[in-house]
C-alpha cells in the first residue's frame, strides 16, 4: 500500500528539496520532537532566521514531515512502500535513504503516540446471523421472501454493544463481492504502479 499525498502536502515538502541533506535531517529531528512533545513556535522562528526564509515555509516543511511520518506509521508501510511513496516528492537519493532510515527507526514509537491520541472506536467481538424465509402469508400463498438477520457485537472500553441489521441475500452477496473486488484491486501490481506515479 502506498501513501498518496495531496498537492498541498507536496507543496509543503517542496521547500525541503531545495536545501542540503543536513537541513532535512534537522527538520526530521524537529518534526519527531514535535510529534513527541508538541509544537514549539520558537523553533520555527530560529530556523527561519538561520535559513533566511519566512516562518510559514518552515512551519509547512515541519508539518509536512510530521504528516508523512504519522500517516506512514499509522499504515505501517513496509520499507519498499515508504520508499515508493516518497519517490514522487523529488528528493535526492541521499535524502530518500535518510528519510527511510528515520522512518524505520521511529515508526513504532510514532505509531504508539498516534494510537494514544486517536479516538477509541468499537472493536469487532462477534457476529450472529440467521436466515429467515417467509413462505406464505394470508394474502399471498406460495411466496418466498428470504431475509438475512445479522447481530453484530462490538466492544468499546469494556462495554458490549450489539447492532441488529436486516438485508436480503442478493444485496449481501453484492456487498461482499464489491468489497472483495476493491481489496483485490488495491493489492494488484497495476494499482500500486499507478498510485506510485500519481503526482
Amino acid at each position: 500500500m502506498l501513501l498518496v499525498l495531496s498537492d498541498e502536502h507536496r507543496g509543503h515538502l517542496k521547500f525541503l528539496t531545495q536545501v542540503d541533506a543536513n537541513v532535512v535531517k534537522e527538520f526530521c529531528k524537529i518534526s519527531l520532537d514535535f510529534i513527541r512533545k508538541g509544537v514549539n513556535r520558537k523553533v520555527y522562528q530560529s530556523a527561519a532566521q538561520k535559513l533566511g526564509v519566512d516562518m510559514v515555509t518552515i512551519q509547512h516543511g515541519v508539518e509536512g514531515l510530521m504528516y508523512l511520518f504519522t500517516e506512514c506509521s499509522k499504515l505501517m508501510l513496509s520499507e519498499l512502500d515508504f520508499h515508493d511513496s516518497i519517490l514522487t516528492l523529488g528528493f535526492s537519493e541521499e535524502i530518500n535513504k535518510e528519510l527511510l532510515q528515520i522512518y524505520l527507526d521511529n515508526r513504532k514509537e510514532v505509531r504508539n503516540i498516534v494510537s494514544q491520541l486517536s479516538l477509541a472506536l468499537p472493536n469487532y467481538h462477534n457476529l450472529e446471523w440467521r436466515f429467515d424465509i417467509q413462505l406464505a402469508s394470508r394474502s399471498l400463498q406460495r411466496q418466498a421472501e428470504p431475509q438475512v438477520l445479522l447481530k453484530l457485537h462490538t466492544k468499546q472500553n469494556g462495554e458490549s454493544q450489539h447492532h441488529v441489521m436486516q438485508t436480503d441475500p442478493v444485496n449481501l452477496l453484492h456487498l461482499t463481492h464489491t468489497l472483495e473486488a476493491a481489496l483485490n484491486e488495491v493489492k494488484s501490481q497495476h494499482c500500486r504502479r499507478i498510485m506510485r506515479n500519481i503526482k
